[in-house]
């Protein structure tokens, strides 16, 4: 079963830090897209997109 990134409205709460990456640029626009059309910011974007990977993720040995 394919999963599947469902963004609600929620803002992260709790403490931050600053982390800094290169991205492809198609990449961006593709964030951007999404942040523009749920009403998210890139960066609320970019949080949920990773939490999802975190938890969805499966390291082969």
């Amino acid at each position: 079963m394919e999963k599947k990134l469902t963004i609600e409205p929620k803002k992260y709460k709790g403490e931050t830090n600053v982390v800094s990456m290169r991205l492809p640029i198609e990449l961006i626009k593709e964030v951007d897209r999404i942040a523009k059309e749920t009403g998210r910011t890139r960066n609320e974007v970019l949080i949920l997109c990773l939490e999802f990977s975190l938890e969805n993720i499966e390291i082969k040995p």
